[in-house]
């Protein structure tokens, strides 16, 4: 029974690249193509679920092995990783309830997304994340895991951006993106130092090789995959991209954000119990990002006005009592925290488009509205968004611009390569030059420009027409004003090297130093 874990990611998978396939070559497209794809993508999420249905039976009579390997993914030197799954425990248990719920999902998409432009997408996108979260949940190792967590990271940007037409849909998706982005570069170098330190890449290994790691290797490990944890389910620092992925249509919100994909982090955490019992640091790091997350968001909670952005403080305030759950080491308490708020959660997101009707007649009263700073910071979400981009948005983006500055302007230079612009006005100069001390290459010229624009027809004489006017615009537009800048060329070139001694001089220059000394240093 073991061999079925290897179906259950596999039957998404198939479904998204039959819809793939065919809106790829033409065949499903519109509205009587919709048949197809919503009965495609239905009955694998459904075989995906009858399937951990049985391996959960299984795993319940004993007749598992606790693992099943198809081969080997990676061999190199002494470095090697096998293509393996888990068949028992609290990954089958947590694969039948995801499962369950994205078939529910799938199910109620149907209807929610008939005639929609996007309607073959949506389900594409879905059956991939569907069997990515499923890969995450029951692969061996690292690796797995990882690909599975990434692409399920990729689909939920691409359905919150599913309205890519509008700017905001498109900025919270790549907000979302950027900030998730964080903690794949926390689960990296988890996955690096497990390998050094632990030598294996599976979950097992690296829970079993506590006895031979040092303290300090231990709460390196743990401390890179609860970050990457912590940005998953949207903890503080990291909760504002919670409210920004709404964004997407209310079924993707359900599953992504509800139900499955918000709890990734939760689940990993639990994978990593042994681990991170045995490194107070992590621990203590769990209970005050959950604490903090909690409190948070049940302030900044009391003064939504919108039934999703209510749901999503109501979330990350449940994710984050799961977190201080592990932290506090009651394990099987977040367990079961988990399944039974994966429940709840999707099924008020489902709802949510008909909150207003079954509340209408509830009066609603603001709490926070006595103490009137903390209705404000409740209103303003705590500045956590404008504090985020103050601290790390805005930095960043001043140290890439100067970088630019320096690369495209002093380290070109030195190396001696010029600037496109410079390439560009001494050719343009050179041209000039010519033009005034009467060299004139008419002949080879207007040889090399026939040949060059020869045809016959209606194309032929549009090219010809394209490439004269182009000529014409060059010849004067362009080169009549280059003996203007011409005489400002050695004052700009001044004005750079003032530039250039007043970027270097500026503080972020000293911190990026300090940050290289000390990444050199230790």
């Amino acid at each position: 029974m073991d061999a079925l874990v290897v179906l259950i990611p596999l039957m998404p998978f198939l479904a998204a690249a039959m819809i793939g396939t065919g809106r790829l070559v033409g065949i499903v497209k519109g509205e009587t193509s919709e048949t197809f794809t919503a009965l495609t993508a239905t009955w694998a999420i459904s075989m995906s679920c009858l399937l951990a249905l049985a391996l959960l039976g299984a795993d319940l009579l004993q007749k598992n092995s606790g693992t099943f390997s198809v081969g080997l993914w990676l061999d190199s030197d002494a470095f090697d990783c096998g293509f393996n799954f888990i068949t028992t425990g609290f990954s089958v248990k947590l694969a039948v309830l995801f499962a369950m719920l994205l078939m529910i999902v799938m199910r109620f998409s149907i209807n929610y997304m008939h005639r929609e432009a996007g309607f073959h997408r949506f389900f594409f996108i879905f059956s991939l994340f569907s069997s990515a979260m499923l890969m995450l949940i029951l692969s061996g190792n690292v690796i797995g895991t990882f690909v599975g967590w990434e692409i399920a990271g990729l689909c939920s940007y691409l359905l919150v951006a599913y309205a890519y037409d509008r700017p905001v849909a498109v900025a919270n998706a790549t907000r979302v993106f950027v900030t998730n982005r964080i903690g794949d570069a926390g689960f990296i170098l988890g996955i690096g130092l497990s390998y050094i330190w632990a030598e294996s890449l599976n979950w097992s290994d690296i829970n079993a090789a506590i006895g031979d790691l040092s303290k300090g290797e231990a709460a390196a490990i743990a401390f890179c995959f609860t970050i990457a944890a912590l940005a998953k389910s949207a903890q503080l620092p990291f909760s504002p991209w919670l409210a920004l992925a709404m964004e997407g249509p209310t079924p993707s919100s359900a599953a992504f954000y509800g139900a499955v994909m918000v709890h990734a982090g939760v689940f990993l955490i639990i994978m990593l119990a042994p681990l991170i019992s045995q490194t107070p640091l992590v621990m203590a790091l769990l209970i005050f990002s959950g604490a903090t997350t909690s409190l948070y968001s049940y302030f900044v909670g009391l003064t939504q006005t919108d039934v999703k952005s209510s749901l999503v403080f109501a979330t990350s305030g449940q994710l984050g009592l799961m977190f201080l759950e592990c932290g506090l080491g009651f394990w099987q308490l977040a367990s079961w925290h988990l399944c039974a708020h994966a429940v709840v959660r999707g099924y008020l997101v489902l709802t949510a488009p008909s909150f207003m009707h079954n509340v209408k007649d509830i009066p609603v009263k603001p709490v926070a509205i006595k103490f009137r700073w903390l209705f404000t910071a409740s209103l303003q979400r705590f500045w956590i968004g404008q504090i985020t981009d103050w601290v790390l948005v805005k930095p960043i983006r001043n140290l890439a611009r100067d970088l630019s500055y320096f690369d495209d302007n002093i380290v070109d230079r030195f190396m001696g390569v010029p600037a496109p612009v410079a390439i560009g006005f001494a050719s343009s100069l050179a041209h000039l030059e010519e033009r005034t001390l009467g060299i004139k290459l008419d002949a080879s010229l207007d040889k090399s420009n026939s040949t060059f624009v020869i045809g016959t027809g209606l194309v032929g004489a549009f090219a010809g027409w394209i490439t004269g006017l182009v000529h014409w615009f060059e010849d004067r537009l362009v080169l009549e004003g280059i003996s203007k800048d011409a005489l400002h060329f050695g004052r700009e070139m001044g004005h750079l090297a003032n530039k250039f001694e007043t970027q270097v001089l500026r503080p972020r220059y000293l911190v990026l130093l300090v940050f290289i000394t000390l990444l050199v240093a230790f």
